[in-house]
């Protein structure tokens, strides 16, 4: 007689060999894939380890985990510096703003672009739209520099030629204006490839439901709104958690070369965020173990983010990541 447990551990090992010979017959086809595995092993796995200098007083030249074990120290040390709220702030208000402005703002000129009807333009468009995203951030941060200077530069000869100032300007130069331009750069770099999605998303729209709005007298605003934009909402919903999850991770690259890596001071009141920090503190003053707490504590923060950002959207029927 079988019983239950026995039956249930019979199943397991039947679909454990049907595992293991689907495997063996597709060996082929995991051999291409075990270079990517073992680049996922090496490069994101392996270094978690260095996690325990988060809880060391790590020295250069210390063989990994065999520091002084300080538990908490670097945390609280962490919490406790005078920079610690300021750095926070830039990094939520930063993030924040992209949030609320650079994600919308593909998802608009999708929804623009498949608005236009003249293919090759429409085309010649999308194109121009996501060259600058193969800019290095080195390179667009000398082309922003040399169009906002104020020392005859193209931005600030065209206001005080239109008469909306007197004098110039220097943006990058002053922390009022950091963050706007931080948003604007972004906008301007990134608009193009982000809409990516969103248009391939919205190729996908049975043109069925166009028609159908048309029959119900909808206009082209109504049509963009009820049919384009809720066809590609699964698509929105599953982005926005992404970007929610990384709400702490402000861009370093784009931060870094717009304040001529952290080297003018009049900014850092409004550029200095997380990751600044830890690359400033951690890196170039060789304290490993309080970066690593830093960036530790950032990494938390964003689990913890991705995973309430994850649960909301299940409850509300929208697509989740498991």
């Amino acid at each position: 007689m079988i019983t239950p447990r026995t039956s249930a551990g019979f199943t397991r090992h039947k679909s454990l060999r049907t595992h293991c010979v689907e495997f063996a017959r597709q060996w082929d086809m995991q051999l291409m894939v075990l270079p990517a595995i073992l680049l996922i092993l090496l490069f994101s796995y392996v270094p978690m380890y260095g996690v325990v200098m988060a809880f060391q007083d790590y020295k250069l030249g210390d063989f990994p985990g065999a520091s002084q074990w300080v538990g908490l120290k670097q945390f609280q040390i962490l919490f406790r510096d005078p920079n610690f709220g300021n750095m926070m702030r830039n990094t939520l208000a930063i993030n924040g703003l992209k949030l609320l402005i650079c994600f919308p703002a593909p998802i608009l000129f999708a929804v623009l672009l498949n608005e236009i009807k003249v293919l090759p333009f429409k085309k010649t468009v999308q194109t121009i739209s996501y060259l600058p995203h193969f800019i290095s951030w080195v390179v667009a941060a000398k082309l922003m520099f040399d169009l906002f200077t104020p020392d005859n530069g193209a931005v600030n000869n065209a206001l005080k030629s239109l008469g909306f100032i007197d004098r110039p300007i220097h943006f990058f130069g002053q922390a009022k204006y950091f963050w706007g331009m931080l948003i604007g750069t972004d906008i301007w770099k990134e608009l193009g490839w982000n809409a990516i999605i969103f248009v391939a998303a919205i190729t996908a729209i049975d043109a069925d439901l166009y028609e159908a709005a048309d029959i119900d007298g909808a206009g082209r605003y109504s049509k963009m709104w009820y049919v384009t934009v809720a066809s590609i909402m699964p698509t929105i919903v599953l982005l926005l958690i992404f970007d929610i999850g990384w709400l702490l991770d402000a861009n370093f690259d784009q931060i870094m070369m717009l304040t001529n890596q952290m080297g003018n001071a009049k900014l850092r009141s409004a550029a200095d965020v997380i990751d600044t920090y830890v690359y400033r503190v951690g890196v170039k003053d060789a304290r490993y173990s309080f970066g690593t707490a830093a960036g530790l504590f950032k990494s938390v923060i964003s689990f913890v983010l991705l995973m309430s950002a994850n649960a909301t959207a299940r409850k509300l029927g929208q697509p989740v990541l498991y």
